[in-house]
């Protein structure tokens, strides 16, 4: 019977600090950091609103799944995954055979506020970005939910503060002593 892993996964809505907490956690712990939303960028080598654009959101899904696929043979990993992951069973089930699994929460005001900052969000480009925020959490929230081990709601913490929760949960979940 093969070793468990020790990846940490972060799941969570666009703006909830995964890729800002992972890469702070992955340092910590000597970690190598993997976004998917990086990685799967990498191997089509076009943007993610344009793949969006040009292909749709089912076809940008299943590079998802690909990409999560892919890391199936990582350990010591902090993964960061992309806010719409959980959508697909399979994903669910990919996450939790890959490691740890965090669902990084924060309110809806907080999660709006980030991500209305960035406009390379494709999901976003609505007549009411606000609205589709409102619709899309209350949407994801049991799938998030499901593929959790741990929630951390990341809305009155730094990122220093969060890294240093997961890392907490981490410790306990993968039984190791206090130094990590």
């Amino acid at each position: 019977m093969p070793a468990p892993r020790t990846n940490i996964v972060l799941i969570g809505f666009m703006g909830s600090g995964k890729s800002s907490i992972g890469r702070l956690v992955a340092g910590r712990l000597g970690f190598q950091f993997v976004d998917t939303d990086t990685l799967l960028v990498a191997r089509d080598g076009r943007e993610i609103a344009e793949i969006f654009a040009r292909d749709g959101e089912a076809r940008f899904r299943d590079m998802e799944t690909s990409a999560l696929e892919s890391l199936d043979t990582r350990d010591r990993c902090v993964i960061s995954t992309g806010g719409g992951v959980i959508l697909r069973e399979e994903n669910r089930a990919l996450l939790r055979g890959l490691g740890f699994t965090v669902w990084l929460t924060a309110s809806e005001d907080v999660i709006y506020q980030r991500v209305s900052r960035n406009t390379k969000r494709p999901l976003l480009h609505t007549s009411s970005p606000r609205e589709t925020v409102t619709q899309l959490l209350a949407a994801r929230r049991p799938l998030y939910e499901a593929a959790a081990q741990l929630t951390l709601d990341t809305t009155a913490l730094s990122h220093a503060q969060a890294a240093e929760a997961v890392m907490v949960a981490a410790r306990r979940a993968f039984s190791w002593d206090t130094a990590g």
